[in-house]
């Protein structure tokens, strides 16, 4: 060998040897550490993938779907005379597929795919890696993380399957990759790292905390597992974000300490989410709140309101302090903290790391079950009014929790709406709060239904949605 080659390949090793020592002596592992040689640098997903892209399997969902033969007969007028009945000849039956993907979680046969994959659908089958089909049944389905739980009859054979990885352990940077069945072309693997651990309002989840990656996440991907590098469930991817419908590097993936929730639920036999009671809503610190309130950086949340009979109110928590920790996770905004809550078990003791007046706290406090009180009530409203076909029900601890409201602790919600309810076409929306109906304040199911009892000539509804208060003017 020329002597020139030698020296080269005698300062590569002695730059490996250094970078070696420096790595070792701040502590960084070979498994953190970036590439150091050329064959380091070839290797190959390959081991990984066919370790755990047995568990992803494909879901085909079929689903009839009533058509009207013509716009006519979706006008309101129209729908108010016949309902959801169509006359004879006026509408036929449609037939629509879709697919998806789904990750095995339990070698029994139990899967976790997105639930907006498997949502409204009459027909279910799963298709393994091996070709084999399956028809699944719903086990459950979870709207505020678009998550869904199906059942395979595996006649006692176990399935290849994915063990859960705490995503809280997940970094920026960490490699990935994402197994799902886009287009319906077979299995497809993308690789990226993880970009960030973030809120973003994506999909069909109001959830609005995301594991994000730029690993490839295309249509017929949701369902499907995002993994790392130890060949865990990291994820289950969700949506992308995109402007044209094409991949633009940024994914988004619903953590796995929230499908460790739903699992959850199923082990103990419930077919309902039920989610801890906090009792407290707040705001993000901006910037000017955080130079008002002399702290150090813009984060955490402000909390607004206690509820009287809430953990948050037993635990000593108080209106002005602001939420900085929770369990030692920092809380950034109150998507983080929302997030946090969820992930909680019920009856666990947490600590609550707060700042109360520029000084620090912990507060203890115990996640119970959100009391439904008063009931609910529910109730479909019928009648010649603006609010027929509409289901409403009485604001409780646990309305708002299913729900995903904040902001209020009283009063009526519209909790779901007939397809061809005349409320729709006038912007009344599901999950508005029904404030007053010509004058009169709603403080109950009662009250609305005694609103509507008698044929009104004009009607004018305030509502409120969100920050904001809207008025529904009819007639007149």
């Amino acid at each position: 060998m020329p002597i020139l080659a030698v020296m080269r390949s005698f300062a590569f090793i002695v730059a490996l040897a250094l970078v070696a020592g420096l790595m070792s002596a701040s502590g960084v592992h070979a498994a953190d550490a970036v590439p150091q040689t050329r064959e380091q640098i070839t290797l190959s997903f390959a081991p990984l993938v066919k370790q755990t892209a047995p568990a992803v399997v494909n879901i085909y969902t079929q689903r009839v779907v009533q058509q009207r033969v013509s716009p006519l007969f979706a006008d309101p007028m129209f729908s108010q005379m016949f309902g959801n009945m169509l006359p004879p000849g006026f509408s036929h039956e449609r037939l629509e597929n879709s697919l998806g993907s789904g990750v095995v979680v339990r070698p029994d046969g139990l899967i976790v795919t997105s639930n907006h994959v498997i949502r409204d659908a009459d027909q279910i089958r799963v298709v393994l890696s091996d070709h084999r089909e399956f028809d699944a049944t719903v086990v459950t389905t979870d709207e505020h993380s678009d998550l869904a739980v199906l059942r395979v009859d595996t006649k006692g054979e176990n399935l290849p399957y994915l063990e859960l990885k705490d995503s809280d352990d997940a970094q920026i940077g960490d490699l990935v990759i994402a197994i799902g069945n886009p287009f319906g072309v077979g299995k497809t693997v993308t690789s990226g790292i993880i970009s960030a651990v973030t809120h973003a309002a994506v999909g069909s989840s109001d959830l609005n905390y995301f594991i994000q990656t730029d690993a490839a996440i295309n249509p017929g991907n949701s369902g499907g597992a995002l993994v790392t590098m130890d060949g865990k469930l990291v994820g289950i991817n969700s949506a992308i974000f995109s402007r044209d419908g094409g991949n633009m590097g940024i994914g988004f993936a619903v953590p796995s300490n929230m499908v460790r929730v739903v699992l959850a639920a199923v082990d103990h036999g419930k077919k309902n989410i039920v989610r801890p009671w906090f009792g407290a809503d707040g705001q993000a610190v901006t910037a000017e709140l955080a130079a008002s309130m002399n702290m150090a950086q813009p984060t955490g949340v402000l909390i607004n309101a206690v509820h009287q009979a809430s953990p948050a109110a037993q635990a000593g928590l108080q209106v002005g302090d602001v939420v900085v920790s929770l369990n030692g996770h920092a809380i950034e905004d109150p998507d983080d903290f929302r997030y946090r809550i969820d992930t909680l078990p019920l009856g666990s003791a947490s600590d609550l790391g707060i700042l109360r007046k520029g000084q620090g706290m912990t507060l203890h406090v115990t996640m119970t079950a959100p009391p439904e009180d008063p009931p609910r009530q529910k109730t479909v409203v019928t009648g010649r009014n603006p609010l027929a076909g509409v289901t409403i029900e009485n604001i409780s601890p646990a309305v708002i929790e299913e729900t995903g409201l904040h902001g209020v602790t009283s009063g009526v919600v519209v909790s779901a709406m007939q397809a061809n309810a005349v409320a729709a076409s006038l912007g009344i929306q599901v999950g508005d709060v029904l404030a007053s109906i010509n004058g009169a304040k709603v403080a109950s199911v009662s009250d609305v239904l005694n609103a509507v009892r008698m044929p009104q000539r004009a009607w004018r509804m305030t509502l409120q949605r969100g920050e904001n208060v809207i008025t529904v003017m009819v007639g007149g």
